[in-house]
Parts: C-alpha cells; structure tokens; sequence
C-alpha cells in the first residue's frame, strides 16, 4: 500500500457513450442489447488492470448521472435543452452498466437531481482536503476547473482513450489560462451542447484571450464600456446578462452531501464470483475465460461468442431485406445551410458533439487524396439536417477563376480546421463516411486524425458482396446505394462541374449549388448507415466488420500516406528497354504475317491470324471478329504458332511499359518523392485488398521482367525494404476446412507439400510428378474442370481428369469439402469464411451452364481464397501496435500484396522486426478462429523489392 492516499474518480457517463459507438449492437441471450454493456466492461477491466500495473490508486469509485435535471434547470430552463434523447437501443443498457459496475465490485455514485461532474467535483475537492491525491478519468472539459494543487495534494485528469494526463500545463495550452480561469473562458464562448449562452459571437480563442488580458469574467464584462467601438464591444454589453448567467451554470457544485464515505472506497481486489456471475448471464464468455472462471455454460449461446455467429438466433437468409427499416423524409436539398462563419461552425460542432454520431464528407480539388486540396466539409446529423462548411471557394458566383472576382465569405481554412479537430478525433462521437478512408488522408494533411470510424460502403460490402441478381446488390458506391436502398438519385459531380473543356473545379462552384451537393453527400451517407447499421446483426454482417474490415479502414489510410519510393532512373531504363524490344517484336510480327498490320487491334491480328495465315479453329464473337485473347493465343503457341509467342510477348511488354515503367514515374508525388497506391477494401468479392493508381499488385513475381520491375522499388538511405509472404497458405487452409489429415500432417512437419502429393499421386517425387502435383493442389481449390487441367497440363482431356479422380482418391476430404460447398451455396445463396464473411453467389443455380460453372468454381474457392484474405488483414490490424510495444517505432507497413506484406525498416532493426512480423502473422487468425496447421511465413530483406522477396 502507497503511503499516499490516491483517490480515482471514473466518469462512468463518458465511458458509456465511448463503449456504445465503440461496439456493434450486440445482443445477449434474452435479445437485450448489450454492445455498450460490453464495451463499458472491457474498458472498466482494462483501467482497474493499467492502474494496477502501474501501482496507481487506493481507492477508487466510479460516477454516474441518475436525472437529466439539477438545480441548473431551476436557473435556466433551456439547460441542455439541445441534447437529443439516447439511442433506443441504449436506454435498456442503462441499468444493466450499473449492473456491471456492482458486479466489479466498485462503488458506484449516482444522485438524483445531481448531476454527475458535481458529485465528481464535491468528492475530488474533499478527498484534496485530506491531502489526497486525485486523478479524474474523463476528458470533460467542465471538470478541467478542478485540476491543481493544494497542500501538496494534487487534482489532475486521466484520458484514457488518448492515454494522456491532464494537469496545469496542459489546461493552459488547450485553453490559455490556467484552471481557476476556466470556468471565465466557458462562460463567455457558452457551450451548444449543454445550451449554455454564452455571449453569441464569442469563439474559445476570444474567450481565451479576453480572460488572459483581463483576469476574471467580471473584468472583461467590466471594461467593454471602455473599449473601442466593435462588434466585440457591443456583442459584451449586450449580453452581460447571458455571460453572468453561464458563469453560474458552468460553476461544478462542490458541497454536495457525499453517499460514501472516503474510505469505503478502499481498493482491496474485486471479488471473482459476482463479476463470473455478471458475465455468465450476459453470454460475454471471452470476459469469462480471462477472469478464469471457464466459458461458461456449454448450451448457452451468445453473439459475443466467437464461435457462434452474432444473429442472436436469427437465420441471416430468412431476414435479408424483409427487415422492417427506419422510415426517413425525402431528401430534401434546400434544407441543407451552408456555413460561412465561426459562429454557425462552432453551433453544428456542438450540435455533432452531443449526438455522438455524424456523418462527414470533404469537397477536394482532386480524386487523388495524397495530392488533392481541401475546398470544404459537410455535415450530417440527421434526414435533411446537414451543411456544407466551404473553405476554398473562389468566388461569390461561381463559373471561373478570375483574380478580381469576389472571393465568397467563408470560414478561413486552417480555423476551420483547428475548430473542428476535437469533434474529428473524440472518442465519444462516431464518424460515419462512405469510402472514409478517403477523407481519412485529406484530414490527416491538416494535423486531424479521425477516430472512431464507420464506413457505409464497407458495410454494404460485408452484407452484399456478390448480389448483382434481380437489384438486390451491386456495386457499393453512394450513387447506387442510394438508388438501392433510399429510392433517391443523388445530384452528379458532372452535374455540378460539368464536363470537357468547361468543366470547372469544385472549388469554383456556386456556393448554393455546392451546399446542395456536398450536403447531399452527407445526409444520404447518413441515411445509408442507419438503414445498413440496422440490417447487420440480422444478417450476420457484424462480426466480420467489426473484427476484420473496419479497424483496417486507418490502417490502410496509413499505408496510403506512407507509399513507397521507386527509382525514376531505373524506371526510365526499363522504359526505354522495353520500347526496344517492343520496336524489335513489332517487325518479326510484321515479318511473319507478310505484311505491317496495327498489332494492338483485335480484328486485324484475328484476320490476319485465320483467314491469312490459315490458323485453324478461330471463332467469332457476336461483334463479327475472332476472338485473340490469352486463351486463344497460348493454343496457337503450344500448337506451334511462333507469331502467337511473339503477340503474346508483345503484349506483355506493352503492357509492363504502359502500366508500370512509364505510369510509375508519372505516379511520383511531387510532394512526398513516393508512389502511393490507393487500396479498396470492397475491390474483390472474397474480400482481397485490391490496389489502383497505380495497380501494384499485378507485378509479374516469377518472370526476370517482372523481378526487373521489382527491382525499382526502393528504400530511402539507409533504410532496406524487407517483405513477409505466407507460405502456401490457400493450401494450408483447405487442409484445415477439408479436414484432412495427410495434408495437415505434412504442414506440421514442414514437409514440402507439393513433393507429399506427388508422392501420394504418383508413387515417387521427381521434377516431372511435383510439378504436376503443384499445379494440380492449386488447380483443385479453384475448381477447375479437365479441359482447364488439361489446358494447363498440356494433356488430353481424358488423362486429366484421371489426374483429377486420383486426387479425390488420395485426398478424400478435398472432395467433400467441394460437394459440402456446393451444397451450402446452393441452398443459402452464399459462401462464408472461417470468419464469417459471405460472399453471394446469385447465379450459383442458374439454367445457363457457363453462369452456374463458374459460379461453381468462385464459390469452390471464395471461402478459403476469403478466410486467406481475412487473416492477413488481421494481421495487419496488430502489426503496427506490436512493432511500437517491442520499442520499433521506425518499422513502416508500405504495401499489401495478397499475401504478403512489405515494410522499410533500418538494417539495425531488422532482425528483431522479422521476430514480431512473423509471430504476428502466424498468430493473425487467433483467438476467433483455431487452425489445425500452422501458418508459414517466409521473410527477406534487400536494397530493392525484388531482393527482399
């Protein structure tokens, strides 16, 4: 025991709507929901377990409010009159919190008709009178008047989300006055959110300085007759009379009569069994096993269970669409304000602020979020009650450029900014965004880094990825999502902007105009997220999004912004390489046809191909002209076409050229010196990253040019690029899903598994058998027919499809494995991941027998090509964290590609890197899901990508 007393104060109100927005709407057993419950538990234990470890308090007592009315409605009866009544969802969890805290065994302080940062303030200013020290957990800026020190006995603040300790210099920096000063500053700017007055016109930043200048409220209100003639001076003589009357409403009350003594507040351990008891009735059975009281009860089911799904009974495919829905009012675009002043932007942050959920949207100079410029902000808080904040305007009517225009009033960028900053990064208040990942880097350009995050073209993803059958599904973009789901067509960028030569920016638009717009954008993302937000937990989408994709969304916002850098020398050689060989292929092409021909043109080469050189078997599509694709050439190619070689590598340097040597160097930020890719987390149906502007994830890996390309990719000084790749993972997961055994005893035993198969198949490992045996183990898990075998193979048919026979002969459970699939598909519609993701296979039943094979093949693979993907997101989400608890805060996360990931790094950190790279990787799946194989990881360092892989 500390010889000092160490009093903590938990404002158990802010923890409540910090867990409701942190967790999805969760059920337990009896249907309550209890996502805040949980939340809320989790965040008591971790802070009772952070203190502990850091020998933190003696005693400790957690406040709540009970009333939504104190004495200050007496005084003013407009007091928070603003704030919206709680989600319907949390009221029931109202109880069952206070329920949680009995259970901890804390005493708990709840008094009617007092509000909470009273009781707060009473019992932090008695224990300071008996020479305790005092820590506040809360990041409530009321409850800043109360740091300081006094006899040695110190009052500070503990943010436990941001991990900071509040004290004087911190109150000062934020406010510009000391604490005792605070209460003054509140006064005077008022505070929306609570409806205190204030005097209108009065930002923090007057306040602030009017105080500091002055010494008291009193003073400043004192000395305005004195001062020049201004607003300011008027806006203070006429509203004395509101500022004394907040400086009474933000005055914490600190001779409340105290329920529990100090010292019943002792911390002596929290007993096992009321808390197991708590846990157990709630079905939080992960809680449970941490506490060491087992899982309990067998036959109890939970959607907080990892092994269960989060439906809470509710079959996902009966429900689907037929859910009832959230009735909204048409979109109504005249209703949208655009905001062209500190008052009115600091009047919609404190409206966002007290509803703990807005929608948000930027307005950019460009589609490129690393280069793009900010040109404004939308807001959503509701149908119809949304704004648009311009900042970079050009001018008042809109249609040009032009220097002598008037530029339209608006709020100064960077005071916007810093305005907005708090709202932005609060814990407390849920960011919604379609595609917010977007908005993530353009705000993180300005110092905001938004937190929390829910992203509704994610959520659409998760529920519908695949459905493009009778309009239940589609694309996940806001147009069609909008279309889909509201009945509402949103106004287009091409509306605004037109198009061609007389397309204007963003930034050059009619502010009218631009409102309607960019407020558009917010309000349907809002209306998007309550309707989605509520079909997830009836749809089984909860799990998925909330323990893989959407704590990726800043992840790989970060890795966007890290990009990665590329030798522009090299490129360029490679460039000039290319066009070489390019000029040299085009007249051996032109040579072999017997005449000059556009080589890049389908009909031409398909005329040339078959009707003037004779080719057999050219088909012609319902366009009139043969087919010349991949397929179609490498046949010509194995039958001895040498033109169709040198098409096909034509092609291919043409390709690598265009897409890649040339589009790279064009690709530099002039900026950063660095290629930065964008990710889209909705670009593949299994739930794979893809990569655009520039694509880097379709770099040849095994031929010399594409290692050539690779090659380019480089480190700064000093630094080495290091690349982590699962082993044959796709593989190790079908043994896993089809449960057999051979191959998973190869895995374990780190046995070559292609080599195991050959030996399984043929009787003996040779180069020719493993080959084969290689091609086959991939083949299979992509369910591919005897004709594809044997096209790869280049056998016939028949002897393919021996090889497949013997396959399912030897390897039993690959085969059930495919039929169980199958039948699934059929029968709910969709796939799904060790993890939960589904994947919609509308046509999986389809009459037409080219839609239902390949259907059949996708969904074949989708689960285990999906749960692959899963587990390397996953492993994402922790790497960064590791790096920086094992002191490797300089180890970078550059890139994602399928299924590997590639970082830069200090030569002298990459030995203990490597360590916890691999271990988080090999750990990625755990604790949601077990595998019965352990997964490999491969890991290489080097100058350049190509000498790290």
């Amino acid at each position: 025991m500390a010889d000092k007393q160490h009093l903590y104060l938990v404002d158990g109100s802010a923890y409540i709507f910090r867990a409701y927005h942190r967790l999805p709407p969760l059920t337990n057993p009896e249907g309550t929901p209890v996502g805040a419950v949980y939340g809320y538990t989790t965040m008591l234990w971790k802070l009772a377990q952070d203190l502990d470890d850091a020998d933190g308090p003696t005693h400790l007592a957690v406040v709540l409010d009970k009333s939504s009315k104190s004495f200050r409605n007496e005084i003013y009866s407009e007091y928070k009159a603003n704030r919206p009544p709680p989600p319907e969802d949390l009221v029931p969890q109202f109880p069952l919190i206070r329920d949680a805290t009995r259970a901890f065994s804390l005493p708990m302080i709840e008094e009617p008709d007092v509000e909470a940062d009273d009781m707060i303030a009473s019992y932090a200013l008695a224990a300071q009178r008996e020479g305790w020290d005092v820590t506040i957990v809360s990041s409530d800026k009321d409850l800043m008047q109360l740091v300081g020190e006094e006899n040695g006995a110190r009052i500070d603040m503990l943010d436990t989300m941001k991990d900071v300790r509040v004290f004087i210099p911190e109150v000062e920096e934020k406010f510009g006055v000391p604490p005792q000063l605070l209460g003054d500053v509140l006064a005077l700017m008022g505070d929306t959110a609570d409806n205190i007055p204030g005097i209108f016109g009065v930002g923090p930043k007057t306040a602030s300085k009017l105080i500091a200048e002055n010494g008291s409220l009193t003073a400043v209100l004192d000395a305005a007759p004195d001062m020049k003639k201004s607003k300011l001076k008027e806006r203070l003589l006429e509203g004395r009379e509101m500022a004394e009357l907040s400086r009474v409403l933000v005055e914490l009350k600190s001779d409340c009569p105290l329920p529990i003594a100090l010292d019943d507040m002792k911390l002596e351990g929290i007993p096992p069994e009321p808390l197991a008891e708590f846990l157990e009735t709630h079905g939080f059975h992960s809680l449970l096993k941490r506490l060491g009281a087992g899982a309990g009860s067998p036959g109890r089911k939970t959607n907080l269970d990892p092994a269960t799904p989060d439906t809470a009974g509710a079959d996902p495919a009966a429900h689907g669409d037929s859910q009832p829905l959230p009735e909204m009012p048409a979109v109504d675009r005249s209703a949208y304000e655009c905001v062209q002043t500190m008052e009115r932007l600091e009047h919609w942050i404190a409206r966002a602020t007290a509803a703990r959920l807005v929608a948000v949207d930027t307005e950019t100079s460009a589609l490129d979020a690393i280069s793009a410029d900010l040109v404004g902000v939308s807001l959503a808080l509701g149908p119809n009650d949304a704004c648009y904040i311009p900042l970079a305007h050009l001018n008042e009517g809109g249609g040009g450029s032009d220097m002598f225009a008037q530029k339209p009033e608006q709020v100064d960028r960077k005071t916007a900014m810093q305005a907005l900053k708090p709202l932005l990064e609060s814990d407390a208040v849920m960011k919604i965004g379609q595609n917010i990942k977007y908005d993530i880097n353009i705000l993180a350009r300005h110092d905001i880094m938004v937190s929390p995050v829910d992203d509704t073209m994610i959520m659409s993803f998760d529920l519908d990825a695949g459905r493009s059958q009778d309009g239940i599904g589609g694309g996940h973009g806001m147009d069609e999502l909008a279309e889909r789901h509201l009945g509402h067509t949103c106004l287009k960028f091409k509306d605004i902007c037109g198009t061609g030569k007389k397309a204007i920016s963003f930034g050059e638009v009619p502010l009218d105009r631009a409102t309607e717009y960019a407020a558009e954008d917010a309000d349907v993302t809002w209306r998007l997220h309550a309707l989605l937000s509520h079909r997830m937990p009836f749809e089984g989408a909860v799990r998925i999004y909330q323990r893989v994709d959407r704590p990726l969304i800043p992840v790989v916002a970060h890795m966007e912004r890290e990009g990665i850098k590329v030798d522009r020398t090299e490129l360029a050689r490679l460039s000039e390489t290319f066009a070489g060989e390019i000029g040299r292929l085009e007249g051996e092409i032109h040579e072999a046809a017997g005449e000059p021909f556009t080589i890049g043109s389908p009909k031409q080469l398909g005329e040339v191909l078959f009707e003037k050189m004779g080719y057999k078997g050219g088909k012609k599509g319902k366009s009139g002209q043969y087919s010349t694709d991949l397929s179609v050439l490498e046949r010509l190619a194995n039958e001895g076409a040498g033109i169709a070689n040198k098409v096909l590598e034509y092609r291919q340097l043409s390709k690598l050229k265009s897409t890649y040597t040339d589009a790279l160097q064009e690709a530099i930020n002039t900026r950063t010196g660095r290629v930065h890719t964008s990710y889209s987390l909705v670009g593949a149906q299994t739930g794979r990253l893809s990569s655009t502007d520039p694509n880097l994830q379709n770099i040849p890996i095994r031929t010399e040019i594409g290692r050539q390309i690779r090659k380019a990719f480089v480190p700064e000084d000093g630094n080495v690029l290091l690349a982590a790749d699962y082993s044959q993972i796709e593989l190790r997961l079908a043994a896993h899903m089809a449960d057999v055994d051979t191959l998973k005893e190869a895995f374990a035993s780190g046995e070559d598994i292609h080599s195991r198969t050959a030996k399984e198949m043929y009787g003996e490992v040779t180069r020719d058998t493993r080959a084969q045996a290689k091609t086959i183990n991939f083949a299979i898990l992509y369910g591919i027919s005897r004709w594809g075998l044997a096209g790869r193979l280049g056998v016939e048919a028949d002897e393919a499809q021996a090889m497949i026979d013997t396959y399912f002969q030897r390897f039993p459970g690959i085969q059930k494995y495919i039929v169980r699939t199958l039948e699934e598909v059929r029968e709910k519609g969709y796939s799904e991941t060790l993890f939960g993701r589904k994947t919609w296979f509308p046509r999986i039943n389809s009459k037409n027998q080219a839609e239902r094979q390949g259907s059949e093949r996708a969904a074949i693979n989708a689960p285990i090509q999906g749960t692959s993907a899963d587990i390397i997101k996953r492993a994402m989400v922790r790497m960064l964290p590791a790096l920086a608890d094992a002191g490797l805060p300089d180890v970078r996360m550059l890139l994602q590609v399928h299924d590997e990931l590639v970082f830069e790094l200090p030569q002298s950190d990459v030995a203990a890197a490597s360590e916890v790279i691999k271990q988080v990787m090999a750990d990625a799946a755990l604790p949601a899901v077990r595998l019965d194989v352990p997964l490999g990881i491969e890991i290489g360092t080097g100058p350049s990508w190509d000498a790290a892989h």
